[in-house]
């Protein structure tokens, strides 16, 4: 496991303050780490606004929610023969014309947009732009959807009793156990844990790690943290005595929203009394430290209105901070992939691509290396296709001799109420198998039960 210690064995979770004193029964507060508010939704009501939902028109697929096409290659390991193509065709970011660079495939020949007929001008992906340019705001789909909703009729006493009989007497029923947590939403439960505690006078968690154990233990009690907790105990326990676990930071920082990284942020400090700025700059250095910051801050435009001039000038000016010069200018990579809105920086790949007769990932593995390659590269992943970037992750914990658990574990967990469904069909396209295949390849009992029920097997 790459969280040593955890669960902890002297209580759930080993950090003072969780749950506040006096509020054992009620954590979280009303009104508080609700994310997702709706089944679904994305971003929690009043939070932030990615991805908003605009007037009909604009380009295609911003925001990067699955768009057809290939994925390209990431900072971790290519599996034998380079990173499968997606069936059906090719990907983001080239040139309308000419063979992929660095084993990225071409720009699909043509799309379709919102809000009529497209231009035809000569250029552009497909020779296709909105009109007029730059056009209205980019027509944004909602690809978010989570295996998990929230159960209908749910009545939080009923499955506290359903779960204090699982665990009462001589040995557990695993399965009832499993029934209850893989159907319900983070926030039922919550509320779960406040009903057993009232009916029971238990700690509904202390029960469930005397009578679990193993992977499915830690499953369990990640299903069980409310879900800005458990993204902020992650980037602790990341952090947390010798080493680090960089991938970890990278896969939370610089995926998140604003409205989560500002909780998260918050969280870290009020469950762990740490300010976790601090801790970054403790644990990392340099360019990537200053890119983790720059996360950290939670201020990324996002206004999905797509400027293509400014797409193209942010495009030269990467070009000339790297391919066009001697050297590298980190810090102009650092402003325009930490602060631009994701359709915007989409619109900046392919306008790169057209400039540089590379694709932007291809420059960054040229120009960058180690942990603030992977930084970059992660932002650029999710401005063009987020389920496809999880996928991949997913696919490399579970690829090869052995499993990285902690990571299967908290991506299923984190993203099985926004994302999961179209996480599992990035998977299959790209590596022509299923999530659930993988899964019940690689894991076991009722931790494998378990994940399946959470992936919607």
């Amino acid at each position: 496991m790459s969280y040593p210690g955890y669960p902890p064995s002297d209580g759930y979770p080993a950090f003072p303050g969780y749950p506040p004193t006096g509020q054992e029964s009620a954590y979280p507060p009303a009104g508080q780490y609700t994310y997702p508010a709706v089944p679904g939704g994305f971003p929690p009501s009043g939070g932030g606004t990615y991805p908003a939902a605009p007037p009909n028109a604009g380009f295609p697929g911003a925001a990067g929610y699955p768009a057809p096409g290939g994925y390209p290659a990431s900072g971790y390991p290519a599996p034998a023969g380079g990173m499968p193509p997606y069936p059906g065709g090719p990907g983001f970011g080239m040139p309308a014309t000419g063979p992929g660079f660095g084993g990225y495939p071409q720009q699909p020949p043509a799309q379709s947009y919102a809000g009529g007929g497209p231009a035809q001008i000569p250029g552009f992906p497909g020779g296709q732009v909105p009109s007029p340019m730059p056009g209205p705001p980019a027509a944004v789909v909602q690809y978010t959807q989570g295996t998990i909703q929230a159960a209908p009729n749910f009545d939080a006493g009923r499955d506290a009793e359903i779960l204090r009989k699982a665990m009462k007497g001589f040995g557990t029923d695993e399965q009832a156990i499993i029934n209850v947590v893989a159907n319900r939403s983070n926030d039922q439960r919550q509320k779960i844990k406040a009903a057993f505690k009232t009916m029971y006078g238990k700690d509904l968690i202390k029960d469930l790690k005397s009578e679990l154990s193993g992977n499915v233990e830690e499953l369990i009690l990640a299903l069980f943290m409310p879900s800005t907790y458990y993204d902020a105990w992650s980037l602790r326990h990341a952090m947390k005595g010798a080493g680090t676990q960089e991938s970890v930071l990278i896969e939370i920082l610089c995926t998140r929203t604003n409205q989560e990284i500002r909780e998260i942020v918050n969280c870290y400090k009020s469950e762990f009394g740490r300010d976790i700025e601090q801790d970054i700059r403790s644990d990392t250095s340099g360019h990537f430290e200053r890119l983790l910051i720059s996360m950290c801050q939670g201020n990324r435009d996002e206004n999905q209105t797509v400027d293509y001039q400014k797409a193209q000038e942010d495009a030269q000016r990467l070009y000339q901070a790297g391919e066009g010069r001697l050297g590298t200018d980190e810090s102009c990579f650092n402003m325009v992939l930490a602060s631009r809105s994701f359709p915007q920086l989409k619109a900046t790949v392919e306008a790169y691509s057209r400039i540089a007769n590379r694709d932007l990932l291809s420059s960054i593995d040229r120009e960058f290396s180690g942990n603030v390659e992977r930084g970059l590269k992660t932002i650029v992943q999710c401005a063009l296709n987020r389920p496809a970037f999880f996928a991949e992750r997913l696919y490399y914990s579970m690829k090869g001799a052995g499993t990285d658990d902690s990571t299967l574990i908290r991506i299923v967990v984190t993203r099985s109420e926004i994302d999961l469904v179209q996480i599992k069909q990035m998977f299959t396209q790209m590596y022509q198998k299923t999530l659930a295949t993988m899964i019940a390849s690689d894991t076991s009992g009722d931790y494998r039960k378990l994940l399946l029920a959470i992936v919607g097997q």
